[in-house]
C-alpha cells in the first residue's frame, strides 16, 4: 500500500518520537544525539516550519521536519531531516516523504532545499535523492563523526524549487 504523507498531528507525537529516536539512536545519520521525550518534542517538531508524517493503513511510519537552512538573505533555501522506521525501510516511504517535503517547500515560499550532512554510507539516501533530481554539490571530508567514533564524509545536496 502507498503511504500517504500529511501534516502531523498532536495524536502522532508518540509514534513521532519513536522514529525519531530510532534514527539519532541508531548515530549513523542525524548529527543529533539527545533523544526526544513527551516534554522535550512539542517544542522540537513545533519550532519546524512544517512537519509531516507518512502513513500506511493509519500507523505513522516516518516524518519529515523543514525549516530554513540559514537565516535572513538565506532564509529561502530550505532544509529537512527524513525519518524513516527501520522496519518500514524499503517500501519507498522515504521517497513519498521527500515528494512531499519538495510540495512543502513550495507551499512555505522556499526556492531551494539543501540538504547539509548527508553521511557517504548512507547510499540509499544518496540513490534516493539523486533519482529525484537533487545535485551533488560537494563533500565535506570527515564531517560526521559516527556513533562508534570514526568520521565519514558528508555529501551536500541541493534542489532547486520552482517558483510560482
Amino acid at each position: 500500500m502507498e503511504p500517504t504523507v500529511r501534516p502531523c498531528e498532536k495524536a502522532d507525537l508518540p509514534a513521532m518520537i519513536s522514529v525519531w529516536n530510532e534514527v539519532v539512536e541508531d548515530g549513523i545519520a542525524f548529527p543529533q544525539e539527545d533523544l526526544l521525550d513527551e516534554s522535550t518534542a512539542p517544542a522540537f517538531f513545533e519550532s519546524q516550519t512544517a512537519v509531516h508524517v507518512a502513513e500506511v493503513e493509519g500507523e505513522v511510519l516516518g516524518l519529515f521536519i523543514l525549516h530554513p537552512n540559514n537565516v535572513g538573505r538565506c532564509g529561502h533555501v530550505a532544509n529537512a531531516s527524513f525519518a524513516v522506521a527501520s522496519r518500514a525501510r524499503g517500501r519507498h516511504i522515504g521517497r513519498a516523504l521527500v515528494r512531499g517535503c519538495l510540495d512543502a517547500c513550495a507551499v512555505h515560499g522556499f526556492r531551494g532545499l539543501q540538504f547539509n550532512a548527508v553521511v557517504d554510507s548512507n547510499h540509499a539516501a544518496r540513490h534516493l535523492y539523486e533519482s529525484l533530481g537533487f545535485s551533488h554539490v560537494g563533500v565535506i571530508p570527515g564531517g560526521f563523526r559516527m556513533k562508534d567514533g570514526h568520521y565519514e564524509d558528508i555529501h551536500v545536496y541541493y534542489h532547486a524549487i520552482p517558483c510560482s
